[in-house]
């Protein structure tokens, strides 16, 4: 039987991957390269934090996704991320709806290394709406199909104040329901 050369499977995969430390990038793949427009010398050494549209979103998420690394050791959410370079058929600065899923290596310390997966859920279209972090927050927890008071539980605020959101996402999108409304999400 052949072995398999695993260096060719991460180079290779079809979907962005990212081995980490300290919410450091320490290697990726190609097609993550050809996801954020960047070469792989661009984005090896450099912190996940030039992914995100803000230093805050990069933040609160690092801090939203400690609980449930040290629980399980995996994290999975869809959030806006952002194009950092000009290659592959990118935009510089673009932003886009990506599925992000990962594997903290030690659960005691989840950011300290880790494997991480990333899949563009807008097939290179920009968003179209200019959206608050909040509101990025909302319409990511509203793209898995959850209700107002279970965004509002996983965010930490009232279901009214989703509510408020959601309408302004729909005003945002002109969806006139919440399945539309993911799918314009989606499309971007």
């Amino acid at each position: 039987m052949e072995t398999i050369d695993y260096r060719l499977a991460f180079d290779h995969a079809p979907v962005g991957m990212v081995l980490s430390r300290d919410r450091t990038m320490i290697d990726c793949n190609q097609r993550l390269c050809e996801m954020f427009g960047a070469t792989r010398e661009m984005l090896v050494g450099q912190s996940f934090r030039v992914l995100y549209p803000s230093a805050v979103e990069f933040e609160r998420i690092g801090r939203r996704m400690v609980p449930v690394l040290n629980a399980s050791g995996r994290y999975a959410d869809n959030r806006m991320m952002r194009r950092l370079g000009g290659l592959h058929g990118a935009f510089a600065g673009e932003t886009f709806w990506c599925h992000v899923s990962g594997h903290a290596l030690n659960r005691e310390m989840p950011h300290e290394a880790g494997i991480w997966t990333f899949e563009d859920l807008g097939s290179r279209r920009a968003a179209k709406a200019e959206l608050t972090p909040r509101e990025r927050e909302v319409a990511a927890q509203v793209m898995r199909g959850l209700t107002s008071k279970e965004i509002g539980r996983e965010l930490g605020i009232s279901h009214r104040t989703v509510e408020l959101h959601r309408a302004r996402l729909l005003r945002k999108y002109s969806a006139a329901t919440t399945a539309e409304l993911v799918q314009k999400l989606i499309a971007g």
